[in-house]
Parts: C-alpha cells; sequence; structure tokens
C-alpha cells in the first residue's frame, strides 16, 4: 500500500511538472500571443478593456504610449500586483514597431503569471501614433 501510495504522488508530480513545461513552453512561443489590430486596440482602450504594457525605451514612453499603459521597465518587479486579478483578463504588449521583439519580455511575464488572453501589438508606438 505504501509503494502504491509512492508511485500515485510520483506520478502526479511528474504530470504536473510536465504540465507546468508546457505551460512555460507555451509562454515562450511567439506563437501563443494573437495580434491585436490598431482599431481594435483603440477600441478596447477606448472602453478600458485592456491592460496596456508598454516595453520601450523611458525615453520612448515620455515620449509616446497607449492611454493607461504602464511602462514595463519601471514596473517589472511589481508588474503581479498591477496586473488584474482576473486571469483572463486582456492584456496587449508592444515595444517599438513590427521589426522590435521586446514586447515577448512582458508577454512572457504575464503568462508566467497564468494570465491567459495575452495579446501583441505588433505595430507597436509607431503604428500607434502613425495617421
Amino acid at each position: 500500500m505504501k509503494l502504491y501510495f509512492s508511485a500515485s504522488l510520483f506520478a502526479v508530480a511528474m504530470i504536473a511538472s510536465a504540465s507546468l513545461a508546457r505551460a512555460e513552453a507555451n509562454c515562450a512561443n511567439d506563437d501563443h500571443y494573437p495580434l491585436v489590430q490598431k482599431k481594435d486596440l483603440q477600441k478596447w482602450v477606448k472602453e478600458q478593456k485592456v491592460f496596456v504594457i508598454d516595453v520601450n525605451s523611458d525615453e520612448s514612453f515620455k515620449a509616446h504610449h497607449v492611454p493607461n499603459a504602464i511602462h514595463y521597465s519601471e514596473h517589472k518587479n511589481d508588474l503581479a500586483s498591477l496586473l488584474p486579478k482576473d486571469k483572463n483578463a486582456m492584456i496587449v504588449t508592444y515595444c517599438g514597431g513590427p521589426k522590435c521583439e521586446a514586447w515577448k519580455t512582458a508577454a512572457e511575464a504575464a503568462c508566467n503569471l497564468k494570465y491567459t488572453q495575452i495579446y501583441h501589438f505588433k505595430d507597436g508606438i509607431s503604428g500607434w501614433i502613425k495617421n
């Protein structure tokens, strides 16, 4: 009986470990983060339906950012306390523009905190300020 219980605990631990590894692997995959278009992000921001994270430099953030966005470098250590309590809340991360990859830092941080609806605004701040 003791051996069976130990084997069962081991199996549960292995399954949990594999699930965690899959979740972390998903967080590292760009395809895990759907793209959001400017018009949709504008609507979500206006309707206050989204939490936005800017991953640009301090200078860029001071010059331009999506309304109500938080600056990731300023809040990366307290991000968990700033994110919505609802793990299904919409979160959008962005950086400078289509070729910038910094957005993924914030996306992965939110994903690792178990948020499920994380989007990438690929056009970035350059696309946001463009008419």
